[in-house]
């Protein structure tokens, strides 16, 4: 029997309990028909002010995947909705991708899932985008390696990056419009086709869609991709003007 509210979809979705930033974006997003219902990775908010430091905050967030998915299964979602991005493409890029997938498969049965390293590639596809990019992202050094192999093997090449190097984990959601808008600007340099942004709490999305019109180019925002192509899986086709090309036109 359907869900009363979430007749058409309802998304169990798995973020850090210091995320701020997903919960309301997702919700922003989500069409007449469809739930969202969060599931939260305990993790503290330990100050982050070098690579090693970032390292064990993922690490932190990998070990906490299980419980919180367990708990998000009790309200019976009908897809699960990976909503962290680092840790979908973190030592091995599509490996690492598949084998969440497997971890998340084993406790679900095999319930449709949605991590960042897949969306992206279709979203990409749908914007007509592969090559050159610029690169956002409030994480530390540490990441660019990680996400230049995953960016390489989705391929498309980082020709600008800029890591905002933020000092927590709610630190990351406190980043400012300004901050954002000059990182844009950064990475919009000539060669770049489009600017893709990781990091599921920086509060991304609607600059995404407003930097669109002022460079001209593809701007996508790791949160919009992810829900997007949750969406587009699960055969939920609505358009939604405020978010982008790719919720507006695809």
């Amino acid at each position: 029997m359907p869900d009363i509210l979430g007749w058409r979809r309802t998304f169990g979705i798995v973020t850090p309990s210091t995320n701020t930033v997903v919960q309301p974006e997702y919700d922003d997003m989500r069409p007449p028909g469809v739930t969202n219902h969060i599931g939260r990775m305990h993790i503290p908010n330990d100050p982050v002010q070098s690579d090693d430091d970032f390292a064990e905050l993922i690490r932190r967030i990998d070990f906490a995947l299980e419980a919180a998915l367990e708990r998000v299964l009790t309200a019976e979602p009908d897809h699960i909705i990976l909503g962290i991005s680092a840790e979908s493409v973190w030592n091995g890029g599509m490996a690492a991708a598949r084998a969440i997938q497997k971890r998340v498969d084993t406790m679900t049965g095999g319930k449709p899932f949605t991590q960042a390293a897949d969306a992206l590639p279709v979203a990409l596809d749908a914007l007509g985008v592969r090559g050159k990019i610029g690169l956002v992202t409030p994480y530390f050094p540490v990441a660019d390696g990680h996400l230049k192999a995953y960016l390489r093997e989705i391929g498309c090449e980082v020709v600008a990056a800029k890591h905002l190097s933020r000092p927590g984990p709610v630190a990351i959601g406190q980043t400012t419009l300004e901050a954002l808008r000059d990182a844009v600007d950064e990475v919009n340099v000539k060669d770049a086709q489009a600017i893709v942004q990781f990091g599921a709490n920086l509060p991304f999305g609607a600059l995404a869609a407003t930097a669109e019109a002022w460079i001209g180019k593809p701007v996508i925002a790791i949160n919009t991709a992810t829900y997007w192509h949750a969406l587009r899986s699960a055969g939920i086709k609505d358009q939604k003007q405020g978010h982008g090309r790719l919720l507006s036109t695809h």
